[in-house]
């Protein structure tokens, strides 16, 4: 067998050089991130001497680093009525009362005897008491939360976990896994009536690759790894996972199967359960894994499918292994025009049916569309021309309506062959819908945005304005049908509460294709000026957003998972018996709820 083990000169990762302890370095990355928002501190959007946005932050990050956008504050005063008169600023962090932390002398001595390290410093504490959801960071900037972790250990290895979770059974403390705090599900928020010592056990200390099996195309890292991290590790040794969920620059590995993650190019690499090799997860009553790594095994229900999804309720997952590829030797963008929504749907359902889909094909609609054109920076004279050309042949000679067309952008990847014939085969299906290419700059710039527009919802905020995303997978026939459903039933539930300043702005995009359906994504936008109670408000309209989508065929979820914001849609879901199924596992592998992050099972 052709492994080998990575060595800390050749990460970078382990301390080698300067002395530093893992958890030490967890730290720096977190001392990196925005404890009430997305993303690094350094990068945000903002308004600046000249009354337009600008992003900021590292150049070297993103491409719109440093640039000035001329046209989203325009986009913005328009599409959701923002006024940069209503500034509502963020509370600092010292302003923040948190609790006193409960403790558990009989826990804490054993992680003193461990040698873990650990912290109940209220920023530390609050650091980890939270995802991402709108509820969440809303708290953090304007109100409290309610309930944090009373301590936080990192763990280093999976010895050092199985020591925490014994102790943590001996003494009756509550255990929360945390990986890169990426959750918008409500995953990590604490039980507000928990009166036990809640431990946030944060895995980025645990963040090596193992070892590389280069024969069998497999990869063994630790659970805590970011995302980004262990595809640059191992782009450097000419491989790659393939799997690129939006979060992949904060989120970790044992994350992605803790929630069943999914990725923008899965249509070449698959989904987390497609990926998926080996998992290792200790459990209050021991460790689950299988005995063997191979491909697919016949013994019974699949373990990996408890554990996969499991969002931290049965145990905390310390190792995985996943299946790589060698790095694609061609990697090419693409986008394509479409007069309306439904026409660039047909397109997308025959481009899976004759499966030829590129690695990422996403259909945006004309809301998504207006907004992408906001994010441009200023053109020079000679691409404002082009532009203006390209717009008159696709609106006038073509006849497309600009407040109609969708646009979808697309990434090949493989050989040069492959690539090539599925350019080819695209293009055709494309043509035969009456769509126009729109050239590979387009593709790219849809493509690398992904990572920065989460970054709008801390912009929105700063300015009484609300955004969230939420996602679902659905039946090619319902489609078209369930996204201009989900539009008027926010747009109707909305007027019928509150007299807003601008109506909500919803759009949605195709992200995902399959033989049988797609995932559809959603964002909505609401102002919340003159709302008395704003999250309240988005909570209610949000929870019918989803009903709408349960009624029109849809699922709970496609990637994001259930966590506590989802749980009352759970029995309608999976039935009563599969629920039943649920708890009878959680009984058995944590009879004393050790793991009570009240995840996914409304009850015990």
């Amino acid at each position: 067998m052709r492994r080998f083990a990575f060595q800390a000169n050749e990460i970078g990762l382990q301390d080698c050089s300067g002395g530093k302890k893992a958890p030490e370095q967890a730290r720096q990355r977190h001392s990196t991130l925005k404890w009430n928002g997305w993303g690094y501190k350094d990068s945000k959007f903002q308004i600046n001497s000249r009354g337009q946005v600008e992003f900021t932050g590292n150049s070297g990050r993103y491409k719109i680093s440093g640039q000035e956008l001329p046209y989203l504050r325009e986009w913005a005063e328009k599409a959701v009525g923002m006024n940069i008169s209503y500034r509502t600023p963020t509370q600092e962090l010292d302003e923040i009362v948190v609790l006193p932390p409960v403790r558990n002398a009989d826990f804490l001595d054993a992680v003193k005897r461990s040698e873990i390290e650990y912290s109940d410093k209220k920023e530390d504490r609050l650091f980890h008491s939270h995802g991402h959801t709108c509820h969440e960071i809303f708290a953090l900037r304007h109100d409290t939360i309610k309930r944090v972790p009373d301590l936080v250990v990192w763990p280093e290895s999976h010895e050092d976990v199985e020591k925490l979770v014994r102790a943590a059974c001996l003494s009756n403390v509550c255990l929360i896994p945390f990986g890169g705090g990426t959750s918008v599900s409500g995953a990590l928020t604490c039980p507000a009536d928990e009166k036990r010592m809640i431990v946030s056990l944060d895995m980025t200390a645990m963040n090596k690759i193992l070892w590389i099996d280069r024969e069998n195309l497999t990869v063994r890292a630790e659970a805590g790894i970011i995302g980004f991290e262990l595809d640059d590790q191992l782009q450097k040794k000419g491989f790659c996972t393939g799997h690129e969920p939006d979060s992949r620059e904060m989120s970790s590995l044992g994350g992605w199967v803790a929630t069943r993650a999914s990725g923008m190019k899965k249509n070449v690499y698959g989904n987390i359960e497609d990926l998926l090799v080996h998992v290792r997860m200790v459990t209050p009553t021991g460790v689950v894994e299988r005995s063997c790594q191979v491909p697919r095994i016949s013994a019974g229900p699949d373990i990996h499918e408890f554990i996969m999804g499991s969002e931290g309720i049965l145990g905390v997952i310390t190792e995985v292994t996943l299946k790589i590829r060698p790095l694609p030797q061609v990697r090419k963008f693409g986008s394509l025009v479409f007069p309306d929504f439904e026409t660039g749907v047909n397109c997308l359902r025959e481009i899976a049916k004759q499966r030829c889909a590129p690695a990422s094909i996403r259909l945006v609609d004309n809301n998504q569309f207006q907004f992408g054109h906001a994010l441009k920076d200023k053109p020079g004279w000679l691409r404002a021309f082009s532009d203006g050309v390209k717009r008159i042949y696709v609106t006038k000679f073509k006849g497309f309506d600009p407040q109609k067309l969708c646009v979808a952008t697309i990434l090949y990847e493989g050989t040069k062959e492959n690539v090539s014939m599925q350019e080819r085969l695209v293009n055709a299906i494309a043509k035969s819908f009456g769509a126009l290419p729109a050239g590979g700059e387009n593709g790219e710039r849809g493509y690398l945005l992904t990572y920065v527009i989460a970054y709008l919802r801390d912009f929105g905020l700063d300015y009484s304005v609300v955004a969230e995303s939420f996602e679902t997978s659905v039946p090619w026939d319902r489609v078209v049908d369930l996204c201009r459903n989900v539009k008027e039933r926010v747009r109707r539930e909305s007027e019928a509460r509150a007299s807003l300043v601008a109506p909500p702005f919803v759009s949605c995009r195709v992200t995902q294709t399959y033989d049988s359906g797609a995932c559809v994504y959603f964002y909505m936008v609401i102002n919340y000026r003159g709302v008395d109670d704003p999250v309240a408000f988005y909570d209610e309209i949000e929870k019918a957003a989803r009903r709408e989508i349960l009624d029109n065929g849809g699922s709970i979820s496609h990637h994001h998972g259930i966590g506590k914001i989802r749980k009352e849609w759970v029995t309608e879901t999976i039935s009563k018996v599969g629920v039943d199924m649920l708890r009878a596992v959680k009984a058995q592998t944590d009879p004393h709820n050790v793991f009570g992050s009240g995840n996914i099972l409304s009850k015990l």
